[in-house]
């Protein structure tokens, strides 16, 4: 069991009544199914009422019971198999409730990577980010979707941003071969954290890089090497990753950046959209009247 979780326990242990001694030994002996259970789930599990597992929650130190699940969820991500995580959501989430559980979920994890960012990390980020003269941006797995969509936005930001391609380590360092201190990176991964883009990003700090980490916790393999790290949550909704809390900390790094070199974006965009009309790339939709 996570540890600060085990200890939280055991520190409250001596004060349990009955009920929530059950509600502890159900907790240690099932994680993997509390992470997906709703209080009143739980509650019915153990042969306890909702509110005496939110009150449990509350007497071991949570904020309540949605900020312990978050914690056994954290504690499990790493050691759960796609397949498992579908079994268990399967299980304990009704069909015609997914809808409002991802959703609400999600707006959670908006929430929680708003109020956990550290705005003066970010912008010295921004700072040393527009100084670079290359810019190189890295995911691999999920994350890989997030280092697309970076990527393509910082190529009108900066003249010189390479995606990374991360099909092997080998592949990493070759396309870093020429990297140097005046050179950033940006690195993205999430548990189950990407053994290629850790040891891209130690690599990147030993030249002297600027090494920029978006990830969600001090504890991650990426933080250990970056000189800046942005965090975000990033929870598990059954199988999927839900990458919502990057994606807007990604949106708000390439608005900030831009806007620190607004004189050179503004030109490329001016030039990307006469380009974009001499060539008819997208269909002009002209409004009509109702």
């Amino acid at each position: 069991m996570n540890d600060q979780l085990s200890e939280k326990i055991q520190e409250s242990r001596r004060g349990f009544s009955k009920s929530q001694r059950a509600i502890a030994r159900y907790l240690q002996d099932h994680p993997e199914e509390v992470a997906f259970m709703t209080a009143s789930r739980l509650g019915a599990a153990v042969g306890v009422s909702e509110s005496t597992v939110v009150r449990f929650a509350t007497e071991i130190g949570y904020s309540g019971y949605p900020a312990m699940q978050q914690a056994v969820q954290e504690m499990i991500r790493n050691k759960m198999t796609s397949f498992q995580r579908l079994e268990m959501t399967s299980r304990n989430i009704p069909q015609e409730k997914l809808l409002d559980a991802v959703l609400g979920q999600d707006i959670d994890i908006l929430r929680r990577t708003r109020e956990g960012m550290n705005s003066e990390e970010f912008y010295r980020a921004v700072e040393h980010l527009v100084e670079a003269k290359r810019v190189f941006v890295l995911g691999a797995g999920s994350s890989l979707a997030l280092a697309t969509f970076l990527a393509h936005y910082m190529q009108l930001v900066f003249d010189n941003v390479q995606l990374v391609e991360a099909t092997s380590e080998a592949q990493i360092l070759q396309q870093m071969v020429h990297v140097n201190s005046e050179d950033a990176i940006i690195a993205i991964s999430f548990p189950r954290y990407s053994k290629k883009a850790a040891r891209a990003l130690q690599y990147a700090s030993s030249q002297g890089m600027t090494a920029i980490a978006i990830t969600d916790s001090m504890a991650s393999p990426l933080a250990q090497s970056a000189s800046h790290v942005l965090l975000a949550r990033s929870d598990m909704v059954s199988f999927v990753d839900s990458l919502v809390g990057p994606l807007s900390v990604i949106n708000a790094l390439i608005v900030t950046t831009a806007i620190r070199k607004k004189a050179q974006v503004t030109r490329v965009l001016e030039r990307i959209e006469r380009i974009w009309d001499e060539y008819g790339v997208y269909e002009k939709v002209e409004e009509r009247n109702s």
